[in-house]
């Protein structure tokens, strides 16, 4: 029996990708399936390059199926396209993409996505902000990167439960905790910063004791 080969891109070696790969090589291991695993350097360029390279590769040498964490809300529609072309499954992990639907449905290889719903994991935080702030004040709201669809929709819906008496100020920065730690040194060398009162830090994304993601604002 042929052996089932798998690929799976992820967007960078911080604590919860490199959880993430060493789970997908535990379920590999217990499967008999054979697996790549790709870092993509928080680079969406070098992302599309590595997947492309293994989507084009020589028949003998392509995984039967790529399961992958985009870094932008494109989510590599071309490199998709040339997947499903060559008969080798499509699976988008954490993102909501609008292109699964047609691509689906012509292509013979499994195409779907598996992702969680972050527009209520901002709920939650906002819900968390209107806790620990009754009385309103400044939250320095450190989002995810630009690019990323998920920031976006944790934003809004941390938005819609945000107490109007509670302001945000909000710092762009990787999904890393010195990413996060370089985004507030930054700000906080500006002369501005000095002006604003900041009553609680938040962060979309923290690890728990787990392992597992959790989305607690920490306070300043």
């Amino acid at each position: 029996m042929k052996k089932v080969k798998l690929a799976v891109s992820l967007p960078n070696e911080n604590s919860y990708q490199l959880e993430q790969a060493r789970e997908a090589q535990a379920a590999a291991g217990r499967l008999g399936v054979e697996l790549q695993i790709l870092y993509a350097d928080n680079d969406a360029v070098t992302q599309s390059q590595q997947v492309l390279d293994i989507v084009q590769a020589p028949a003998g040498q392509r995984p039967d199926a790529v399961l992958f964490e985009p870094l932008t809300a494109t989510a590599l529609a071309r490199v998709a396209e040339a997947a499903v072309s060559n008969g080798i499954g499509w699976v988008v992990l954490n993102c909501d993409v609008e292109y699964l639907g047609p691509l689906r449905s012509r292509s013979k290889a499994p195409v779907f996505s598996v992702t969680r719903d972050h527009a209520e994991i901002g709920r939650i935080q906002g819900r968390q902000f209107a806790t620990l702030l009754p009385a309103g004040g400044t939250v320095l709201y450190i989002q995810g990167p630009a690019t990323s669809l998920a920031a976006v929709q944790r934003t809004i819906g941390m938005e819609s439960t945000k107490p109007a008496n509670i302001k945000t100020k909000t710092l762009r920065s990787p999904w890393t905790e010195p990413g996060a730690h370089e985004a507030v040194n930054s700000w906080l060398r500006l002369s501005t910063s000095r002006a604003e009162g900041i009553d609680l830090v938040g962060w979309p994304i923290r690890r728990n004791h787990n392992g597992c993601e959790t989305s607690l604002p920490g306070a300043s």
